[in-house]
């Protein structure tokens, strides 16, 4: 019994230390937007992939997408390094090497790998991981607990929508969880859910559905303190006008990356037929 009611009473200080959910993500707030220009001092590689697979599991489509990112007068640049492309035509897959290929009249499925390729600058949406100032009125935060996370201290932070409207009528969309570096106030991973469905009206006239909609991002420290998106990743399945059905993964990975005080910009050939 003593020994029991010593271990709670030395958990108690911890505990005690542990700051309010608003004085978290005021924190959070203010290191995203320093980090959006900190990010801006680096050059990286990038790899983007995106497949779309049949509902007996083939694949149907998939890009892979390679881009430099470099610094410039105006923040960043991405410019691609390599690209490679493969569709399913008639029980074969053909490859292709430039982007925006149409294999058919109506491709569906090089409209949904195209909108997934994003030229902002991490290629991190992020509307999906809400954590900016801008973002964070139209969520209810809760701290979870607080644990280890890859040798650091981290505070696990619940979130929702709170169905307050920004000035455009929209509401906040996703719930989740996110993992805070208790030291630095960094996200280190974040998981997002949609948090609502489509209507039954929907889904019964136009055969309208999404299922399984999830993102998670993952950060990694830099030396010098500079928190980056160095994985991203989601997948789940789209059902519309009843006979299409797709399960959709994207993948994004950051690295090799490279601390640079001279703005500069490369160029790549990469017109390849």
């Amino acid at each position: 019994m003593k020994l029991t009611i010593c271990m709670a009473l030395a958990g108690l200080p911890a505990l005690a230390q542990t700051p309010g959910i608003d004085e978290i993500m005021s924190r959070v707030a203010a290191n995203q937007a320093q980090s959006v220009e900190a990010r801006k001092q680096y050059v990286y590689q990038q790899e983007q992939l995106v497949g779309v697979h049949r509902a007996n599991g083939k694949l149907a489509r998939q890009e892979m997408r390679q881009y430099t990112v470099t610094p410039n007068a105006r923040g960043e640049r991405k410019q691609m390094t390599a690209f490679e492309g493969k569709y399913e035509d008639h029980g074969k897959l053909t490859s292709y090497y430039r982007p925006g290929y149409e294999g058919k009249g109506l491709d569906i499925d090089g409209a949904l790998v195209t909108a997934f390729d994003d030229d902002s600058d991490d290629s991190t949406p992020h509307d999906l991981f809400p954590l900016t100032a801008r973002e964070q009125l139209l969520y209810s935060y809760k701290v979870e607990g607080s644990e280890t996370y890859h040798g650091r201290q981290v505070y696990r932070i619940g979130f929702r929508p709170n169905h307050v409207r920004n000035k455009d009528g929209g509401e906040g969309s996703w719930k989740g969880e996110a993992l805070i570096d208790a030291a630095e106030f960094q996200p280190v991973q974040i998981t997002t859910d949609l948090a609502w469905k489509v209507p039954l009206a929907v889904q019964t006239v136009l055969g309208t559905n999404v299922r399984g909609v999830g993102f998670t991002v993952s950060y990694e420290r830099m030396p010098d303190g500079i928190w980056f998106p160095a994985g991203f990743g989601g997948e789940f399945e789209v059902r519309a006008v009843f006979f299409y059905k797709r399960s959709i993964s994207v993948n994004l990975k950051n690295s090799d990356f490279r601390r640079t005080d001279v703005v500069s910009s490369l160029a790549f050939d990469i017109d390849k037929q």
